[in-house]
C-alpha cells in the first residue's frame, strides 16, 4: 500500500491521516515480524499485514485518539491471523511438492539470541498461546496489553503463557529432521519455464503463461489484473541489475529475484506463483518489502544460471 504524504495536516482528516503514517513506518517491521510469527511464514505475514494495513485505513476517520493506533494495529493485525490460521488447513499448496537441489543459508542475524529462538519454536504452540508467547517474550507487552490485544484477562494470559512456556521447555533441543518432499514435474517444469522466460525478458511468453484474468499484487504498490499492469515494464528498466532463480521463504517454494553487486548476486525479494490445471493464475511481488527475507526463518537459494 503506497500511501505518501503530500501535505500539511490541517483538517481532521488530514491530522488523523498523518498520524497513520507516522504510526505505521515506526510500527511496520514489528508488526510484520509478529505476523509472520503468527502465521509460521514471512510472505503470509506479509499479506496479513497488507490487509490489516487496507483495513485501518479505510476506517482512518473513526481514529479520534492517534494514541490508540498502536493498539488497534496489533489487535487487528491479531485477528487477521487467528482467521488466517483457522482457514489454514483448507489451503494447499502444490510447492510443497517440489525440491530445490541447490541451497545456500542465510547467516543468523546478530544480537537477537532468545527472542530468535522463541519465535522459531512458537510455531508448535497453539494460536493463543503463541500470540501470548510472543507479545510477552518478544515484545514485551504488559499482561493487560495482551489481553486487550487477544481478547482475555491478565489471569487468562497469565495461564497461556505458563502453558505455552511448558510445551516450549518440553519440545527436543534439536528439531525432527525434515523429510524432503517429492518433487512435482508439472510444476516444477512451469516454474522453470516461467524463470527461463522472465531471465530473457520475454514478456509475451511469459504473459503466454497466464491466464486471461490473472490477478497482480505488488506489495505496497498495485493490486488487480495483470494485464492492467506495467509490471514487465518496471523489470524491463531494471535492465541487467536482476536475475530471477527458483528458491523457497519459509519452506514454500517461491521465485526469488537476486540483484547483483560487486560481491555477485544476492537474493533481494521472493514472487509467489500460483497455477491451476499448469496455468498461472496469480502473482504475488514482494519487491517493496526489502524486510521480508531478513524476517524469514529459513531461505533457500537455488544457484542461478
Amino acid at each position: 500500500m503506497t500511501i505518501q504524504p503530500r501535505f500539511e495536516p490541517t483538517g481532521l482528516f488530514d491530522i488523523r491521516y498523518a498520524a497513520f503514517l507516522e504510526t505505521v513506518a515506526h510500527l511496520r517491521q514489528r508488526l510484520h515480524r509478529y505476523c509472520s510469527r503468527m502465521t509460521g511464514s514471512a510472505l503470509d505475514g506479509e499479506d496479513v499485514m497488507q490487509e490489516t494495513l487496507f483495513e485501518i485505513y479505510r476506517k482512518i476517520e473513526m481514529i479520534d485518539d492517534p494514541g490508540a493506533l498502536r493498539s488497534w494495529l496489533f489487535r487487528t493485525a491479531h485477528n487477521r491471523c487467528i482467521d488466517f490460521l483457522r482457514n489454514q488447513q483448507t489451503r494447499r499448496r502444490a510447492e510443497a511438492n517440489f525440491a530445490v537441489d541447490e541451497i545456500v543459508l542465510p547467516v543468523e542475524p546478530v544480537g537477537q539470541g532468545a527472542d530468535r529462538a522463541i519465535e522459531r519454536l512458537v510455531i508448535h504452540l497453539p494460536p493463543k498461546e503463541r500470540a501470548c508467547i510472543l507479545l510477552k517474550d518478544v515484545f514485551d507487552h504488559s499482561l493487560e496489553e495482551i489481553a486487550d490485544l487477544v481478547g482475555s484477562t491478565a489471569g487468562g494470559v497469565k495461564a497461556a503463557l505458563s502453558r505455552g512456556r511448558a510445551k516450549l521447555a518440553a519440545l527436543p533441543e534439536q528439531p525432527a529432521v525434515r523429510q524432503e518432499p517429492s518433487p512435482d514435474p508439472e510444476l516444477s517444469k512451469l516454474l522453470n519455464r516461467y524463470i527461463e522466460l522472465f531471465n530473457r525478458r520475454d514478456w509475451d511468453g511469459v504473459r503466454a503463461l497466464t491466464s486471461a484474468d490473472a490477478q497482480l499484487r505488488v506489495s505496497d504498490c498495485f493490486r488487480g489484473h495483470l494485464s492492467e499492469s506495467i509490471y514487465f515494464v518496471e523489470y524491463e528498466r531494471g535492465k541487467a541489475n536482476w536475475q530471477m532463480t527458483i528458491g523457497a521463504v519459509d519452506d514454500e517454494i517461491v521465485l526469488l529475484v537476486l540483484h547483483r553487486d560487486e560481491a555477485g548476486w544476492k537474493p533481494a525479494y521472493p514472487v509467489r506463483i500460483e497455477a491451476t490445471n499448469g496455468i498461472i493464475n496469480r502473482i504475488s511481488d514482494y519487491y517493496a518489502c526489502p524486510w521480508l527475507l531478513r524476517a524469514a526463518r529459513t531461505v533457500v537459494v537455488a544457484s542461478p544460471n
